[in-house]
């Protein structure tokens, strides 16, 4: 009779267990999709964005769908894969989509006028002083882009949309 009562609540607890795993499974299934698919915070600093980023960073939100469905485009604030470091994101702003004409100084002295290819963007940072950017390794493929930011949440002070 015993051995039945201990049989009974090992099979409750191992229910139990089996359930739990599976409410947390599911959790982060849906924090993968989530931050993969739809809407992720990144941190972000450096000086090439200045002075619509802070140099010391900054909390942005960045969506994943805009770029998927071909809706990025001149002057919005993106997240790239680095054609030069593959391991490093990138934040620029769109300064070009393909077809397009655009003229940029690799040097105060020196400017040059591209055309950007088709499935191409030309990338730049805000502060064009510390920025390696498009006029340093080119125009971008399209696929390279991650994501598109939109808000900013930290710091404080900076709460809400990036002006442009």
């Amino acid at each position: 009779m015993r051995l039945l009562s201990y049989m009974g609540q090992w099979k409750s607890a191992a229910k139990e267990v089996l359930d739990r795993t599976a409410i947390v499974a599911k959790f982060l299934c849906l924090l993968h999709v989530t931050n993969n698919y739809l809407c992720s915070p990144t941190l972000v600093y450096g000086p090439s964005m200045l002075p619509t980023l802070n140099l010391t960073g900054d909390v942005v939100l960045a969506e994943h769908v805009s770029h998927r469905i071909g809706k990025v485009g001149t002057g919005d604030v993106v997240l790239v894969r680095s054609p030069v470091d593959p391991r490093r994101i990138l934040t620029k702003r769109v300064v070009g989509m393909e077809g397009d004409t655009v003229s940029f100084y690799v040097d105060p002295m020196y400017g040059q006028t591209t055309v950007v290819p088709k499935g191409h963007v030309w990338i730049q940072g805000d502060n064009t002083y510390a920025s390696s950017d498009s006029r340093h390794f080119g125009p971008v493929p399209y696929g390279l882009i991650q994501g598109k930011v939109f808000f900013r949440v930290w710091p404080p002070d900076g709460f809400g949309t990036l002006e442009q």
